[in-house]
């Protein structure tokens, strides 16, 4: 597997049929929200799913081991990104089923030469392009902040690719929720349902996790809280099912 690993790079065991990821040792890092976005996101046996922002690939990833999925392919701007993902794909073997592409999500040339598929997922910037510190380094702030794209676009981005009824699932912070289901009403993405993240249970929540569908019916169901930590700082029984370890 090493031949596959690039100095300044390290492998990292996703703990899911001995799949393996290759990450920066320093900079840019999959975090909690792409393995809950990989967990909440329902793909049915014949589902052709997309990832947009995909990074290096945890999601494509992760939904080749936890579904059935005959095709899955990411969407990514960043070339050093996008190299790392593809290494990661023929080092795990499943190039018959994950493809990782180099583009712009707001080119809608591409996105309309795609196949339309059944799902999106997408872990998009979380911060406003005038909010926060902007990271010194290009990637981090590509990945942090919308510079390259806005929520809008995501969404847009989104109904282009998705076939009818078809099914987009993000993961958010809440003080981003009234723009998301805004942007998702304006572009006929109906929110279907929404799950709030919480660190624990005297935390303010930190993620939503949201469902939508094109052009779905209007109906919104709220969810159970979802809690990272118990009251005695280990992890929830919910997140070490889903990082599938016995983590604490």
């Amino acid at each position: 597997m090493m031949e596959y690993v690039n100095p300044g790079e390290t492998l990292e065991d996703l703990n899911r049929n001995g799949l393996t990821i290759i990450q920066k040792k320093k900079g840019f890092r999959f975090g909690v929200d792409a393995v809950l976005l990989s967990d909440f996101a329902k793909v049915r046996k014949k589902d052709r799913v997309l990832d947009l922002c995909t990074g290096t690939g945890i999601i494509p990833l992760l939904l080749s081991a936890k579904t059935e999925s005959p095709a899955i392919t990411g969407l990514e701007i960043q070339h050093e990104f996008v190299d790392m993902a593809r290494r990661s794909v023929l080092m795990n073997k499943l190039e018959n089923r994950v493809v990782i592409l180099e583009g712009d999500l707001c080119d809608e040339a591409l996105l309309k030469s795609l196949p339309k598929v059944d799902v999106v997922t997408v872990n998009p910037p979380y911060k406003k392009a005038a909010s926060g510190i902007i990271n010194e380094e290009d990637a981090l702030t590509l990945a942090r902040h919308e510079v390259a794209l806005t929520l809008e676009d995501v969404i847009r981005a989104a109904r282009i690719c998705l076939k009818d009824n078809g099914r987009l699932y993000l993961i958010h912070r809440p003080e981003r929720l009234a723009d998301l289901l805004t942007l998702m009403r304006q572009y006929r993405m109906e929110p279907k349902s929404l799950r709030m993240v919480y660190p624990h249970a005297k935390k303010a929540p930190s993620m939503v996790l949201v469902e939508g569908q094109r052009d779905g019916g209007a109906f919104l169901k709220v969810l159970p809280p979802l809690f990272v930590y118990d009251e005695d700082g280990s992890y929830s029984d919910e997140i070490r099912r889903i990082y599938g370890d016995d983590r604490r």
